[in-house]
């Protein structure tokens, strides 16, 4: 599925079963919240902190489509193309980190 498919498949779905899109400022604190369900995920299973018994059956990929769902939902309704978004972020990170990367002394083995 493409990112525009994605965008057109959640509107779709909002529009016959979600009823209607929450407002923006709800979608927010609700993006906020699904970031923070992958947070504690990647915290607790792959930081330092112990794992709770009760979150060790949570599916990160679930959490993380949780996170792109609500997105999806924002751009829909504030009119981003994500598809066009991304690729000029894409070009840009391009342009700018075209040699900032390589020369970093941090990231050399």
């Amino acid at each position: 599925m493409t990112i525009k498919e994605a965008q057109t498949t959640v509107d779709g779905w909002i529009k016959t079963v979600g009823v209607r899109y929450f407002n923006e400022l709800t979608n927010m604190a609700i993006l906020t919240e699904e970031v923070g369900e992958v947070a504690r995920i990647i915290a607790r299973r792959y930081g330092e902190q112990s794992e709770k018994e009760s979150d060790k059956n949570k599916d990160l990929g679930d959490e993380m489509a949780d996170v792109l769902w609500v997105l999806i939902c924002l751009a829909n309704q504030t009119g981003v193309d994500l598809t066009e978004a991304f690729t000029k972020n894409l070009e840009k990170k391009t342009i700018r980190d075209a040699t900032r990367h390589l020369n970093n002394e941090k990231l050399k083995d």
